[in-house]
């Protein structure tokens, strides 16, 4: 369950795991998942929602975790319960995220990763592969829920050294 949470996170746009915990039905329709992140909710004013398309592997871990009752205004997943304090529920995330972290250092160790894994380095990875494969930074930060550039930049993991050095052979390869 939780590197299936972990990778979901990584999915759905690097979300925060209390930003899963709320994600109700309504938040999904045939083609996509529309969530307003929690952690600033209530900073922002029109904050833009955020759009993550319904792919497979999305659909398959939803279909294996979450709660068979489909009605709009229930939760998706079996971490929070309807009526619960912010205290609660907080709480409630902390465990779910604290589990996950645990359960999922085994698995790091085992693939003989040396940094550590949370679900924190989901949110980075997502961000990082897309800074990769040639997204552009407004896209990623759209995709993360950031209105400012500035913040996606420090999500942004540095390139590999031998990049840096594939890079720096080609400032002189003018010579040849």
């Amino acid at each position: 369950m939780d590197i299936d949470f972990w990778v979901l996170s990584y999915l759905c746009n690097g979300a925060n795991i209390k930003d899963l915990a709320l994600l109700k039905y309504k938040n999904i329709d045939s083609e996509t998942i529309t969530f307003v992140r929690a952690k600033t909710e209530r900073n922002k004013k029109d904050q833009e929602p955020i759009i993550v398309p319904l792919i497979d592997e999305i659909k398959d871990l939803i279909k294996k975790w979450s709660n068979k009752d489909q009605d709009p205004n229930n939760y998706v997943f079996p971490i929070l319960d309807e009526g619960l304090s912010p205290q609660k529920q907080f709480d409630r995330v902390k465990g779910f995220v604290k589990k996950i972290n645990n359960n999922i250092k085994p698995i790091a160790k085992e693939l003989n990763i040396s940094k550590k894994v949370t679900t924190y380095v989901a949110r980075h990875s997502f961000s990082t592969v897309l800074k990769r494969s040639g997204a552009s930074i407004e896209f990623i930060s759209e995709s993360l829920g950031h209105g400012d550039t500035k913040t996606t930049q420090n999500y942004l993991d540095s390139f590999e050294n031998d990049v840096k050095k594939e890079f720096a052979a080609k400032l002189t390869a003018f010579k040849k």
